[in-house]
């Protein structure tokens, strides 16, 4: 059985549809009833967990010849980083209890550095205490998500300008498909547990994107002139508060984007498998223009 948290994640949820494409058992692990019906719909079994709660994340796991743990930055939350370091630690008390033949932990680049990384930080620690505790352990660290700049795509179609914390906005930075990170999970999973050492692999794009191209997309996209800016630094604090977000949650992103402005944020050469996704940044971002766009008139 082929345990996959975060399934309703666009990565989690690709994994599990590769994983039955080939006809292996997948039990999807979910939160709510009304997110199990598509995955009920695919022949997978399905489990209830919140990673926080420890007993329901151990019976999910049970009998698990391979879990795929997505332990995702609750944006939600006051405090994120005191959340997700919890949903880790419960991930792997629970995992260390009944440990299976293989984990695989999708994690982030940067995540070898320890430094105030924001964000990135938070999968430091998940490394870390993955690590010593799992023998049989893949780490997938996986490139910025393409599918972030959703976020701001209604900024940029009804203002035409594309607000960006990387600087500058020309600079190319690894990016990936978040369905390009499932395939690989689900081709890693059939591969079985490494030998030995844990095995670490990397996923960006074949093609480095700027915010620059992004908004050259988006142009393409829509007919319209679309520019890209970069915010100031100093209304970082305050653009992303009115976004929604908690202080304690905008300062570790203000803390990620001044390690990745810095450089500090890359492949981790000599140490990681380096592979690449597929998809293009057009691909991605043209679905989340067309649902975009009629909220942006």
């Amino acid at each position: 059985m082929f345990v996959i948290f975060g399934a309703t994640g666009h990565a989690g949820r690709l994994t599990a549809i590769r994983l039955r494409e080939a006809g292996l058992p997948v039990r999807a692990v979910v939160r709510r009833a009304d997110q199990a019906k598509e995955f009920t719909a695919l022949g997978c079994e399905i489990a209830f967990a919140d990673l926080a709660d420890l007993t329901s994340v151990a019976k999910a796991i049970e009998g698990a010849q391979a879990v795929q743990m997505i332990c995702p930055v609750p944006s939600g939350h006051a405090d994120p980083e005191y959340a997700m370091r919890t949903m880790i630690d419960v991930a792997v008390q629970a995992l260390r209890a009944n440990p299976p033949p293989h984990v695989l932990a999708i994690s982030d680049y940067g995540a070898e550095l320890d430094m105030n990384t924001g964000i990135t930080g938070l999968f430091h620690y998940l490394e870390q205490q993955f690590c010593v505790s799992l023998p049989r352990l893949t780490l997938l660290r996986s490139a910025e998500h393409m599918h972030n700049w959703r976020r701001v795509i209604p900024v940029a179609l009804a203002t035409g300008v594309l607000p960006s914390l990387h600087h500058p906005v020309t600079r190319r930075f690894p990016a990936v498909a978040a369905q390009d990170v499932g395939a690989l999970s689900a081709a890693l999973l059939q591969e079985g547990p490494p030998v030995g050492a844990t095995r670490i692999v990397s996923i960006e794009s074949t093609t480095r994107i700027s915010p620059a191209d992004v908004a050259r997309v988006l142009q393409q996209e829509t007919g319209r002139e679309i520019v890209a800016r970069e915010v100031p630094r100093d209304q970082w604090s305050a653009v992303l508060t009115r976004a929604g977000l908690s202080g304690k949650h905008a300062q570790l992103i203000m803390d990620l984007y001044d390690a990745q402005n810095a450089g500090h944020i890359d492949f981790e050469a000599g140490v990681t498998a380096h592979r690449f996704g597929t998809t293009a940044l057009a691909d991605v971002l043209a679905p989340l223009v067309r649902h975009a766009a009629p909220h942006a008139q």
